[in-house]
Order: structure tokens, then C-alpha cells, then sequence
């Protein structure tokens, strides 16, 4: 049954290291909660109290609106096989972006990707496991390289412009401060031409 914890454990972490996606779960004080799957080489334990994820380059931007609004954030791993269990970190999350003094420190950790967009780590402040006995099996079959082609092809200034078109807020109208973090400057929601500083 279930059981809490004030942070992850030898087990925890293990069983995290070995998962191939996760979830992360994301909401402002007002509008849409936002639950977005996460897959790849894009997740770390940092250590039993500390979990940083990259976020690279997509559709939406919620988590980013959401924490600079609301800084909670919980992570959900499910076992998809062997012995069921379903593992939460809840905590309070900051977003970090490619300007700020700490990308270096969490971005040297995950493998480089012309997409990466931001990174959160999360403070955890509890951890809930919980049976999972409805869960169904699944089996891993590899992961996809959609989006590492597609981005490849964009290259970074087609990432940026990405970024001024899709980017700049949540499906709520939230900022996501995106460009002025990113130190990209004088780009107009339409995505019109821009400088990088």
C-alpha cells in the first residue's frame, strides 16, 4: 500500500534510473494543469533530494508558464513491468534557461541537444509510492528520433524562431519568458525577424 517519504531512497532512486518515461505534472493558480509525458536520455538524480529534467523544444511550454507562476511540481514514474509500483516526487520546481549561472552546472549532465529549451529541478520535498496494481504492462521498444531530426534540421537559429512563434506563452496566455531569458531579442509573437544577443 502506500507509503510516504521526506526524499528518495537507494530503492527510489534505482527504480527512477530505470524507467523510460516519465511524467511531470504542472499548474498555475489559475487555468489548465498541465501533464506532459518525457521520455530519452532527459531526466537526473541529483541526489536524494533533487531531481533536474531537461526540457527540450516542443509545441507548448506550460511547465515553464506555470512554475515562474507556481512553483509546484510533481514527477510520476509507473513500473510498465515486473513488480507494480507507482513512485510521485512532489516538490517546488525552478526553471533555468541557457543565460542563467546554474545552466552549466545541471546542462553538463544531460547529452547535448540542439532543442534543449530549459531545465527544471525540482526540491523534492516528499515522495509517495503507491501499489500501481492497475497499471498495465507495456513493453519498451526504443525511443523516438523524431524530434532530434526534426530539430537537427531547424538547426538553432530555426529552434529560436521556433521559440518566437510557439513559444512565448501557455494555451492560458502565461508568459513563459522564453526570448528575454534566452537573451533573444526584438521578436514579435508572429515569429517576424529577430536578433540573438
Amino acid at each position: 500500500m502506500g507509503q510516504q517519504y521526506s526524499e528518495l531512497n537507494d530503492r527510489h532512486i534505482q527504480f527512477i534510473s530505470e524507467q523510460k518515461i516519465y511524467f511531470v505534472g504542472t499548474a498555475a493558480q489559475t487555468g489548465s494543469v498541465n501533464v506532459s509525458p518525457k521520455g530519452g536520455d532527459s531526466l537526473r538524480v541529483i541526489n536524494s533530494k533533487e531531481i533536474a529534467w531537461l526540457n527540450l523544444t516542443g509545441s507548448g511550454n506550460e511547465s515553464a508558464s506555470h512554475v515562474l507562476k507556481n512553483s509546484r511540481m510533481t514527477l510520476m514514474f509507473c513500473a510498465f513491468k515486473g513488480k507494480p509500483l507507482i513512485l510521485r516526487a512532489y516538490g517546488e520546481a525552478r526553471v533555468l534557461h541557457k543565460t542563467d549561472k546554474d545552466w552549466g552546472k545541471y546542462g553538463s549532465k544531460f547529452p547535448f541537444s540542439v532543442a534543449a529549451r530549459q531545465i527544471f529541478v525540482l526540491a523534492v520535498s516528499l515522495v509517495q509510492s503507491s501499489c500501481g496494481m492497475s497499471v498495465p504492462y507495456f513493453g519498451y521498444e526504443g525511443d523516438r528520433d523524431d524530434l532530434a531530426k526534426w530539430s537537427e534540421k531547424q538547426g538553432t537559429d530555426g529552434i529560436e524562431k521556433y521559440w518566437a512563434k510557439k513559444n512565448q506563452q501557455s494555451i492560458d496566455g502565461f508568459e513563459t519568458e522564453i526570448l528575454d531569458r534566452a537573451g533573444i531579442k526584438g521578436v514579435m509573437p508572429s515569429g517576424e525577424k529577430f536578433s540573438v544577443e
